[in-house]
């Protein structure tokens, strides 16, 4: 099982030298990937008054494909979005960005897709929130075609490419395109289209009840569940003992990968989180 990390998006601002300090380190402390999650925009809590999600407008993000053009130059790491929001980006656009990280890494790319919860983003993306995910599915298909043929005609329900292609292609032809899942809906579509899934619930029973969704939808589409990759995630809460009884849960489970994630544990620097790491490093 491979092991990475979480990048600590909201609690490192918007400084490059802890981005490549952080990735640099990682990387020497032996974690084999880094993992990024997506916003693009945060809601105004003045404006929207019933405004109830986790993050807002001064919650900082980098742009995932941007900073991993940054850390490929830096690091020999793994980077994986965790996931891109990818219904509320073009899709053409979107393939060029992977393809582009895919090539400046030498083939180090896993693209993480989803759904999103934030209608707001949507609006001010012009995309449309209520056909989401359909929509994502017709994506990844292109993105596919786009990813591994040097010119497309693709006439979809959303999309229309007449002989267009992309040049330089990456390296992974396709990239490997990886699903976050929790509703019976996405698990099934992970099971259909992923060559991974992203679980929302830690093991157990739940666990393993989306699992068998998952699996299901890949004989049903006669595809190898073996095949498909599934990343777990732990938190960091203080205790490296805690912390890699819970990596190894994940390895019982059946993960080929995992991440620690040190965000939310009250950490206020770059140094902070890389000692706590540390001390996850020491455990493994």
């Amino acid at each position: 099982m491979r092991v990475g990390v979480v990048f600590p998006q909201t609690e490192l601002g918007g400084d490059p030298g802890a981005v490549r300090a952080y990735g640099q380190r990682v990387e020497e402390l032996g974690f084999t990937h880094i993992l990024a999650y997506d916003h693009v925009v945060g809601a105004d809590p003045a404006v929207h008054r019933d405004w109830s999600g986790p993050y807002d407008l001064y919650t900082t993000f980098h742009e995932p494909l941007v900073m991993f053009g940054y850390l490929a130059a830096v690091t020999e790491l793994e980077l994986v979005t965790g996931v891109i929001i990818l219904p509320q980006r073009q899709a053409v656009l979107v393939a060029k960005q992977a393809a582009e990280v895919d090539l400046l890494t030498g083939g180090r790319l896993r693209l993480g897709v989803g759904l999103g919860w934030n209608a707001v983003e949507y609006e001010a993306l012009g995309e449309d929130f209520g056909n989401r995910g359909k929509r994502s599915e017709e994506q990844v298909e292109l993105m596919r075609r786009l990813w591994t043929e040097s010119s497309v005609t693709f006439e979809g329900r959303y999309h229309r490419v007449t002989g267009a292609g992309l040049a330089p292609l990456p390296v992974q032809r396709p990239i490997p395109v990886w699903f976050g899942a929790a509703s019976a809906r996405a698990l099934e579509r992970a099971g259909r289209l992923g060559d991974g899934w992203f679980p929302m619930v830690g093991p157990g029973p739940e666990l393993e009840d989306a699992r068998a969704r998952v699996e299901r939808a890949a004989v049903a589409a006669e595809r190898d569940p073996s095949s498909i990759g599934m990343e777990g995630r732990v938190s960091w809460a203080g205790d490296p003992d805690q912390t890699a009884a819970d990596i190894a849960a994940w390895a019982d489970a059946g993960a080929t990968h995992v991440t620690v994630n040190t965000m939310g544990a009250g950490l206020r620097t770059v140094d902070e989180h890389l000692t706590a790491l540390q001390s996850v490093a020491r455990m493994q």
